[in-house]
């Protein structure tokens, strides 16, 4: 008996080629693996947990948390009151909770006060990744220094510091004064919590969202 010993690599390749074609067949890239997105996935549920145990019911009582927080900035800082007033707008966010356990998730809701009154509310929310662990509770304000600023913010639809504008924290001293000659920054910050304003901190990657209460 004989056999056909002729190479028939080419023929084959030819077939697995035509059935491509016929199937649509692509090379696809790999689905990202469950280890690289379970960081990911529990950062944002521990952000949802934080949520559910922060959100206010009422604007009724997010403003009367921000009047004690507005309260607090200006008695601790000297020089507070008369800066808060040379803003065109003002959001506050009181008792803004971090919790972390490996990987942390912040969340807080506030108001935006134009003239003296609140005219929006908004949450605000970040996830972060690393060795952290605990909770920690801050208050989180944002002074709107010119109007283009104040309405590019309020035109928004989830407004990303760091991506759709950047703010620039003030790092003075509880005992120390602000310096308003200093500051030329469209949006200034304070981050403060029980024993004064807090270092070393950053907003950048925290979303902004407007809220719907009532």
């Amino acid at each position: 008996m004989e056999y056909d010993t002729r190479d028939t690599s080419d023929v084959e390749g030819n077939w697995m080629s035509d059935a491509k074609r016929r199937t649509g067949w692509r090379h696809r890239k790999p689905w990202p693996s469950a280890a690289g997105l379970w960081p990911v996935g529990m950062a944002l549920l521990l952000t949802l947990s934080v949520a559910q145990i922060c959100q206010a019911k009422t604007a009724k009582e997010i403003d009367v948390s921000v009047d004690v927080a507005l309260e607090q900035l200006q008695r601790e800082v000297p020089g507070g009151k008369e800066f808060l007033a040379s803003g065109k707008g003002l959001l506050v966010l009181p008792h803004v909770l971090k919790a972390g356990f490996g990987f942390g998730g912040e969340y807080g809701e506030g108001a935006l006060r134009i003239e003296g009154k609140s005219v929006d509310y908004y949450s605000i929310a970040s996830a972060s990744f690393g060795l952290q662990f605990g909770a920690q509770e801050k208050t989180v304000v944002l002074v709107f220094m010119q109007e283009e600023s104040l309405k590019a913010f309020r035109r928004s639809e989830g407004w990303k510091a760091g991506v759709d504008g950047s703010v620039a924290l003030v790092t003075a001293g509880a005992g120390g004064s602000i310096d308003t000659t200093k500051i030329n920054d469209p949006i200034v910050g304070f981050v403060f919590g029980q024993k004064g304003l807090m270092y070393n901190l950053t907003l950048e990657g925290s979303k902004f969202n407007k809220l719907d209460v009532r």
